[in-house]
């Protein structure tokens, strides 16, 4: 199971200290992260709902939506994770100034020094005039909604750091049936109230359940560590979600064809998919500290240098993705030249390694090292 003390929870920010399960966690999810986005390149420029396909087509498209269905988690991993990490009642004297700060310093060089890079890219990519207005406009549009797409994880994270201090009182306070409670009524509000009203069409007032976005994961990070489930049963949770998902999402497009309902189900939010990340989170949660053990030291040595660099590697990896996919390389690695069973898991490889390794070298630049995340 997952247990971090403080000193351990500490010690993962020391460049000689090897973490496990949290590096284990972490590089997990960046790599699906990557997988994720890779698989979205049919997902989302190949097929359009209502369009009927050819047969390759279709078959193309279904598999990389299910690569897409194994990713799935990579957000709520990195939530629980964080939720872990930082709500530990013995940080309850944290001064909210210090513990902001903090926070601030590791998110906020990273997305100032991003967007310039994302704003650029995004003239660059587009052939878009490099006008004043232009500029302004782009500026203003990154100030508030983010420069690219990826970037509403930073926005969802420092929500939840400007929560958190409220929220370790709540733990602090020991009571694990409160926890429950909020956990319990996050749950309802998030996923079986939409559930129902997808299957009756009637909605209860959105009103009653305010307590709701990805902050029933943040505390789950916390709280899931103290349950005991047999493995046994968590893995027929992730088998059970994984169906659940692509039998869903089959059902939307050629048994309902609800239009605007084709995705309800790839929401991070959605029932099988918080069932599947709680299921994958525990599962990773019980692997031993020092895992894969003693006899795997380069293995190790690589599952740390990821875990220090996850920011860094998501920011940077939607570039590195693009420019494979558009053959800037000198090589198109793209779904629409290459057998997406193969193809997901290559490019998500390729831009993985090419990715770290630019993140590795940019961080022997003293003034990029703290940039960049």
């Amino acid at each position: 199971m997952l247990k971090i003390s403080v000193s351990e929870a500490e010690a993962v920010k020391k460049e000689d200290t090897f973490s496990l399960p949290v590096d284990l966690i972490r590089t997990v999810g960046i790599f699906m992260v990557v997988m994720l986005h890779a698989s979205n390149e049919y997902y989302t420029a190949i097929y359009q709902p209502g369009v009927a396909l050819d047969p390759v087509t279709a078959s193309y498209w279904w598999t990389a939506t299910v690569y897409k269905f194994f990713n799935l988690s990579c957000v709520p991993l990195f939530i629980m994770l964080s939720g872990a990490l930082l709500l530990q009642p013995a940080k309850i004297d944290e001064p909210i100034k210090a513990f902001l700060k903090k926070r601030a310093d590791r998110i906020g060089w990273a997305y100032g020094f991003w967007s310039v890079i994302y704003l650029a890219w995004g003239f660059f990519i587009s052939d878009m005039p490099v006008t004043l207005d232009n500029v302004f406009q782009a500026l203003m549009w990154g100030v508030f909604t983010g420069p690219w797409y990826h970037f509403w994880f930073l926005y969802l994270m420092t929500g939840l750091y400007l929560i958190t201090p409220v929220l370790r009182v709540v733990v602090a306070n020991k009571d694990h049936n409160i926890i429950r409670y909020l956990l319990i009524l996050w749950f309802i509000g998030v996923a079986v109230m939409p559930l129902i009203e997808l299957i009756t069409g009637y909605a209860l007032n959105a009103g009653v359940f305010i307590w709701s976005g990805c902050i029933g994961y943040f505390l789950l990070g916390e709280h899931l560590p103290k349950v005991r489930i047999r493995p046994a049963i968590l893995y027929a949770l992730l088998v059970i979600g994984f169906i659940w998902t692509v039998f869903s999402t089959w059902a939307m497009h050629f048994v309902f064809y609800s239009l605007e309902q084709y995705y309800f189900f790839f929401d991070y939010l959605s029932a099988n998919v918080i069932i599947t990340s709680v299921a994958l989170f525990m599962i990773l949660s019980r692997f031993k500290p020092d895992w894969p053990g003693r006899n795997h030291p380069h293995f190790r040595k690589f599952l740390r240098l990821v875990s220090k660099n996850t920011l860094a590697i998501y920011l940077l990896h939607v570039i590195i993705l693009m420019s494979l996919q558009r053959g800037f390389f000198g090589v198109t690695l793209s779904l629409t030249v290459i057998n997406p069973i193969i193809g997901v898991p290559l490019i998500a490889v390729v831009t993985f390694l090419i990715t770290l390794g630019l993140v590795l070298i940019m961080k022997k630049i003293p003034v990029l090292k703290k940039l960049i995340g």
